[in-house]
């Protein structure tokens, strides 16, 4: 058994216990977590240590923890899809996961909803995106805003893809600084997430796609940012990249924690690597999110990856699940991984444990158990 997870093996078996017992109890499939009640919220910055968050003015420890909200069940719609005509739902989503404890929900903004042209953003759809935010704010939540999403090829507008690199981060920049403009001074936004697992090709993409193979068949959610580095060494594009967004949201919001969501594989080391190298980037933003799915029976090479990530900075596990390990192997991880991360993230899905259940799916039967044993552990766990 790797080394830091038999440290933690005789709390991770209490833990376990306890998931057991709460299972036996006749309110199991139902949130696990009492309602928070409803108090103003502060404006999160980074700790003066440099590996975790507080709130400002009061000082008191915050740890974001809570769900990827980025497609429902059983129609993987987006949010934009279905959040002016079926805002209940909406609603309804947020206080699930309000009362499973959640602190931070990622919410995953498309660029072609709110960019219908390079320099003019959607005025309807900023309006519904204050109206969220405003929700969160309502149930003591906090959002990560994810922007320049691309995830359904067919609804990446045309013109996008014609761009050369300085037109195509222009564009960029004009939906950031739209984002930032509408949501300055709201503690209702944890962060802002530049972009859903960035790029920097290792040499010219001939085939003039900007985004990478997609997921289950549909959601491309790896995006690259240039398609010819010129030369120029892949972390200094990623560099000059987040420079130019942040510069465009600094212009209307001077506080707000900005990120960018980091594949794995972005660690400096021989093979796949994306070129955002954290000792590099580091310096351009205020905290580093990673996106990590351990596999069984490799769970130190996981936790080694997340201490690459160390440079200075807060580091939150923005994406994490089950997908290739059991939910023992899974626990484990996040029990050790306490020592490297200020906070995890993983998914809801639009579903309730019970209403997952319901469906009488195996995913849906998994989906369910694993939200239930997130949650339990992250009210064990995620505490300051």
């Amino acid at each position: 058994m790797p080394t830091r997870i038999v440290t933690l093996w005789p709390e991770l078996q209490r833990t376990t216990l306890l998931f057991c017992i709460l299972a036996l109890l006749p309110w199991a499939g139902c949130a696990t977590s009492t309602p928070r009640p409803a108090v103003a919220l502060e404006r999160i910055v980074v700790a003066a240590d440099g590996r975790g968050f507080v709130g400002r003015p009061s000082g008191t420890p915050f740890v974001p923890w809570g769900f990827n909200y980025d497609h429902d069940e059983p129609d993987h719609r987006l949010i934009e899809a279905y959040w002016h005509d079926e805002w209940d739902k909406v609603v309804t989503d947020f206080r699930a996961m309000r009362d499973l404890g959640a602190t931070v929900i990622r919410i995953h903004l498309q660029f072609g909803r709110f960019m219908p042209t390079p320099s003019a953003p959607d005025a309807r759809e900023l309006a519904r995106l204050s109206q969220l935010v405003s929700l969160a704010e309502e149930l003591g939540l906090r959002l990560n805003l994810t922007g320049l999403g691309c995830y359904l090829k067919d609804e990446v507008p045309a013109w996008y893809d014609t761009l050369n690199e300085e037109e195509r981060w222009a564009a960029q920049a004009a939906f950031w600084a739209a984002i930032a403009a509408r949501c300055t001074g709201r503690p209702g936004v944890f962060c802002y997430n530049l972009m859903n697992e960035p790029v920097v090709p290792g040499g010219k993409r001939a085939d003039g796609d900007w985004l990478g193979p997609p997921f289950a068949e549909r959601f491309h959610f790896v995006q690259f940012i240039t398609l010819d580095r010129a030369g120029r060494p892949r972390p200094q594009v990623a560099a000059d990249w987040i420079r130019t967004l942040t510069t465009a949201i600094r212009q209307h919001d001077p506080d707000t924690l900005i990120t960018v969501g980091l594949v794995d594989w972005s660690l400096d080391r021989p093979g796949l690597t994306s070129g955002f190298v954290p000792q590099v980037i580091g310096p351009e933003l205020d905290f580093l999110s990673v996106h990590l799915y351990p596999r069984s029976g490799q769970l130190e090479a996981a936790l080694d990856t997340l201490s690459g990530f160390h440079v200075g900075k807060p580091v939150v596990l923005e994406e994490t699940f089950p997908l290739h390990c059991n939910f023992q192997e899974m626990l484990a991880f996040l029990a050790a991984s306490r020592h490297d991360v200020a906070g995890w993230v993983s998914f809801y899905w639009g579903q309730t444990p019970a209403e997952a259940r319901r469906n009488g799916s195996l995913r849906g039967a998994i989906v369910a158990e694993w939200i239930e044993l997130f949650s339990a552990a992250m009210a064990t766990w995620a505490v300051p």
